[in-house]
């Protein structure tokens, strides 16, 4: 697939591995695969979450790749949240979660925190990614209980393995588990803008469609969060879509979320391509 200034490029791999797709061997371009949904119930983050995913039948595993000046960038869906990037022979995790197939989590060289919720904060599946001299990336509320991480606040900035990286606001405007009270508070945790050469990624970790995601300029790629309550349905995370207006999205942590509103409601969006990825492989979780 080729967009303006932009090219993501699906490469099909029978290994979970992201080495699959590297910098080495360009991929083949195939047709984009449709990905299906199935409704259910989404449980509220808890230890009681981390149960295991079903085992994914065997077959190929998507990877998609994004051109940009400073090399490819490969992006790999592990499970719900949680995301591998690849970018000149690094690997970057983002919420490595425990609850992702066995064997799909990747050693990481920087591992990206989006908030305290334990499907991403998982301190049994940080223990399986990390490796002598991982970089850890995160809030000052998994900072205080993961050593030696860095902590970064809404609105700030680091760089790290060449990647500009900055923490942008996500929390809820409305919803929380009793009255008065939110399931993300402002401030709390982070969404990420990641900049690889010239290309800019949003990862909006567990958001509503905010006045901040409303403001964001020049997203190439942008995964955005949808399942409720925690986060949005579908409609409201295409209001925000409509306005910053991202050349390619991608959703991710969409469990329970009809797939199918987001595509009617972004039918008519110019200059916005919708992407939908398999980020519940075996099945999405029954709780």
């Amino acid at each position: 697939m080729s967009f303006p200034k932009l090219s993501l490029v699906l490469c099909l791999s029978a290994s979970a591995a992201l080495g699959a797709c590297n910098n080495t061997t360009p991929p083949s371009t195939q047709p984009s695969a449709e990905t299906r949904t199935t409704a259910s119930a989404s449980p509220e983050p808890s230890a009681s979450a981390t149960a295991d995913a079903p085992m994914p039948a065997a077959g190929p595993k998507v990877t998609d790749t994004l051109e940009t000046s400073a090399g490819k960038v490969t992006f790999t869906p592990i499970y719900h949240g949680t995301l591998a990037i690849g970018f000149q022979g690094k690997t970057i995790v983002v919420d490595p979660y425990s609850s992702a197939p066995k064997g799909w989590l990747p050693k990481a060289d920087l591992v990206l925190i989006t908030d305290i919720h334990p499907d991403h904060y998982d301190p049994k599946a940080i223990e399986e990614v990390k490796q002598d001299g991982t970089i850890f990336v995160a809030p000052k509320v998994v900072t205080d209980k993961l050593e030696g991480a860095k902590t970064l606040a809404n609105g700030e900035e680091t760089k790290a393995l060449g990647i500009g990286i900055r923490a942008v606001p996500m929390y809820n405007l409305k919803r929380g588990p009793a009255e008065g009270k939110l399931y993300h508070d402002k401030g709390r945790g982070n969404g990420y803008i990641l900049s690889f050469g010239d290309k800019r990624v949003y990862l909006s970790g567990d958001t509503a469609c905010t006045d901040e995601m409303k403001a964001l300029k020049d997203i190439d790629l942008a995964f955005v969060c949808m399942n409720l309550p925690y986060t949005m349905p579908p409609e409201e995370a295409a209001e925000c879509i409509k306005v910053f207006k991202p050349k390619i999205i991608i959703p991710y942590h969409y469990r329970g979320s009809d797939l199918s509103k987001l595509e009617t409601a972004l039918k008519d969006t110019e200059g916005v391509k919708l992407e939908k990825r398999d980020f519940y492989p075996g099945g999405e979780e029954k709780k």
